[in-house]
């Protein structure tokens, strides 16, 4: 149980820095210094990571990587998006 609070509070953290970077995005509407091979490596092995978790059972895992999976999906809609207008 304690492994998984130690987990919790990583989650929370590490998953929550991604929540300031995805406003500016939103507010500035630039993703100029975002690289789109950054944006896939790194939401590709988010993805994984989540898969990682689901087959762990893990709920700590399972959680970050969910919602930093679905911010990463956003990451890369604004940056395709912004980067036609």
């Amino acid at each position: 149980m304690t492994t998984e609070l130690i987990g919790f509070a990583a989650a929370i953290l590490t998953t929550g820095s991604f929540f300031p970077q995805v406003w500016k995005i939103w507010k500035t509407r630039s993703t100029r210094d975002l690289s789109w091979a950054m944006v896939g490596m790194f939401t590709s092995g988010v993805g994984l990571w989540l898969v990682y978790g689901i087959s762990m059972k893990s709920p700590s895992i399972t959680m970050a990587n969910s919602i930093a999976f679905s911010l990463w999906i956003s990451i890369a809609v604004m940056k395709w998006r912004f980067e036609r207008d």
